[in-house]
């Protein structure tokens, strides 16, 4: 099983564990012919026995030549990478809690970019916390994934990508990074992969080399914040952050309310700043109070 295949299933397994908990939840209040699910006996309640199925709503082909697809399934919505789940509505609650969190250690955020559109939930975040006057630059490598968060995906995070506040961005948010200029980012945040470790494609290796680490450091302004998001731990990531003199945190947070899957969020700081925990997110709830 590859990275990438591994990480898939990771960010899955919160999915099958809220499935179990409705299900037995469901079956107290109206016992059943007993089956099984998922080797476990359980009284199945008959709405679950035919579940809809996925229907393919677009296609597309990421740099690599993988086969990128949009599908859902009632509610839910999902994109594949080469047949394994890359993104789901349904698993997004870490992703929001990687802003917060890297918010909370910026003093002043003032310049702001994602790496990595997704389902709009990051961007959602940010939109949500920063202050009002604060632009965000989104960069996604795959301009139909923007295309699909403006028609299809619009209304799953609020349609973020009708603030004016936003900047999208078509390319390689490497290119971005090692082209940054002074005075830098107060935040970078990458969400292209899931993790270091599975990659969508090779050529993101770069980012998260340690030759990549010092590249995002020299992005970052003092006292700003890089933050990724990551499918499991990564120790050889970590120390090629500290290597080019980050202060790194390494936290495992829940996939989503309620669920057993963890996923790791890195957060690491460049020095030299004014910045202090939890300055920023407050002075961003003072801004849009007013």
């Amino acid at each position: 099983m590859t990275p990438l295949e591994k990480a898939s299933r990771r960010r899955h397994e919160s999915v099958q564990f809220h499935s179990l908990r409705t299900i037995r939840a469901y079956a107290a209040e109206k016992p059943l012919d007993s089956r099984r699910y998922r080797g476990v006996s359980l009284p199945l309640p008959a709405p679950l026995t035919h579940m809809k199925p996925w229907q393919t709503i677009e296609r597309a082909l990421s740099p690599a030549g993988a086969e990128l697809v949009l599908a859902r399934r009632g509610e839910e919505w999902v994109v594949r990478l080469g047949g394994q789940v890359l993104m789901s509505s349904r698993v997004h609650g870490s992703e929001e809690t990687l802003v917060q969190y890297a918010l909370e250690r910026v003093a002043r955020p003032r310049r702001v970019v994602i790496g990595g559109l997704g389902l709009g939930f990051t961007l959602r975040a940010a939109l949500r916390l920063v202050p009002s006057d604060v632009h965000i630059q989104v960069v996604e490598l795959i301009p139909e994934l923007v295309t699909w968060n403006r028609t299809h995906l619009a209304d799953l995070a609020g349609r973020p990508l009708e603030d004016a506040r936003v900047l999208v961005r078509d390319g390689d948010v490497y290119d971005v990074i090692v082209k940054q200029a002074p005075p830098g980012l107060d935040l970078l945040v990458l969400d292209i992969d899931n993790g270091p470790s599975a990659m969508m494609q090779e050529a993101n290796g770069r980012l998260y080399s340690e030759a990549g680490a010092r590249k995002c450091a020299n992005a970052l302004a003092p006292g700003g914040v890089l933050a990724l998001w990551s499918a499991a731990p990564d120790e050889r990531y970590r120390r090629n952050l500290e290597a080019a003199g980050l202060t790194v945190e390494m936290k495992s947070v829940s996939a989503r309310p309620g669920s057993g899957a963890k996923d790791v969020l890195f957060l690491a700081t460049k020095g030299g700043g004014a910045a202090q925990r939890g300055e920023g997110v407050r002075r961003s709830g003072e801004r849009r109070s007013r």
